[in-house]
């Protein structure tokens, strides 16, 4: 995006003032200060102040939409290196946050002080109350329609009929001459509808790559497990593996119990999701990860091989996020595609789709991304 600036300082032609003035520094301030950038000999740059990035901070939420602030935030911690300064409580409040924010902050976990990490989590909390808001409806209403259909019957008692269905079923039948329809076909629940009906274990690679995936992940995990008909696990993993299921009551507490960063070993988490599974024709495993793998490369496709044909739905995701395409190891998808797992990137808007085909055993909704 180009202002002006001083006269001729840009090569514009076009001296600005008042407001267009302050959003061309605003703007200066962050991608001004490349090198080779004439903008930085006009004295753009946010440094190292705290001051001067609080300033910074107020001016871009005043002058900028909240998805061009987001943008920017991520845009100054990754070229100017302000990952410190979000380790003060005062920037914590000045920001703007959001999914990218909460994985900065989570990376950072360890080396936080106790005065900024109540801070900390507010505003964790914040985006994850507002993910929920946004995302839990759907998958509750989804993933209930594809829980009730692997549930249907067609001899059901009375009080377990299902109406909506059986009159569409039948309107063939309809009689107008007594404004009625005549069911020869009932379609209704079991008895057993509010007992677990499948389970579910969410298996999240928390490299930092990862940091997007790990939040949306953790959301939908907290959702699952407010459903009664879902007995929902959720194991983290690095070179060592994390089961958070415990935590699934608050999201917040489970982001804060991973660990972002360090290595990847997929073979040791499947081993564990895989010892934890009971009901395999009722189970779906869900794989979030990038699939750069540092354990043994063979014993984790033959985990994958052996879940599969113990009747678990196995799932493979690239990243669940909003980011597009990841980077990823193509060689381990192309061989859990040979297996039948195929492995894509999911967006959160997707995710209740994807799940709701596993839980009826049908084909995924695949998107055609890769």
């Amino acid at each position: 995006m180009v202002l002006g600036g001083e006269q001729g300082a840009d090569g514009t032609g076009c001296a600005l003032a008042g407001r267009d003035a302050a959003m061309d520094g605003a703007l200066s301030a962050l991608y001004g200060s490349a090198p080779g950038n004439k903008a930085r000999d006009r004295g753009a740059g946010l440094g190292a102040s705290a001051p001067s990035v609080a300033r910074w901070l107020g001016d871009i939420r005043t002058y900028f939409p909240t998805s061009v602030v987001q943008v920017m935030q991520r845009d100054a911690i990754d070229r100017l290196g302000l990952s410190a300064l979000l380790l003060e409580p005062e920037m914590l409040e000045a920001v703007e946050a959001d999914v990218h924010l909460v994985g900065t902050l989570l990376s950072l976990n360890k080396a936080m002080p106790e005065t900024t990490k109540e801070t900390a989590r507010a505003v964790v909390r914040k985006v994850v109350e507002d993910l929920e808001k946004r995302l839990a409806t759907r998958t509750k209403a989804t993933l209930t329609g594809a829980l009730d259909r692997s549930a249907r019957i067609s001899r059901p008692r009375h009080r377990d009929i299902d109406w909506d269905r059986t009159i569409r079923a039948n309107l063939k039948n309809y009689l107008p001459e007594y404004d009625t329809v005549v069911p020869d076909r009932l379609i209704g629940y079991g008895r057993a509808a509010q007992s677990v009906k499948k389970d579910v274990v969410l298996c999240i690679d928390q490299s930092g790559s990862m940091a997007a995936s790990v939040v949306y992940a953790s959301v939908f995990g907290a959702v699952l497990a407010s459903m009664r008909s879902i007995a929902t696990r959720l194991v983290v993993f690095d070179t060592a593996v994390v089961d958070l299921t415990d935590q699934l009551d608050d999201p917040v507490d489970v982001l804060f119990g991973t660990q972002l960063g360090g290595g990847t070993d997929i073979n040791r988490a499947l081993a564990y999701c895989q010892s934890q599974i009971t009901r395999p024709a009722d189970t779906v495993v869900v794989l979030i990860s990038d699939l750069y793998e540092g354990g043994i490369r063979d014993e984790m496709l033959k985990r994958v091989a052996a879940m599969k044909a113990s009747g678990v739905q196995f799932v493979a995701l690239l990243a669940l996020s909003d980011e597009g395409t990841p980077a990823y190891d193509h060689e381990h998808a192309a061989a859990l595609s040979a297996l039948g797992a195929p492995a894509f990137a999911c967006t959160p808007d997707l995710f209740p789709t994807i799940m709701a085909a596993a839980v009826e055993k049908r084909p995924l909704p695949i998107p055609d991304t890769l």
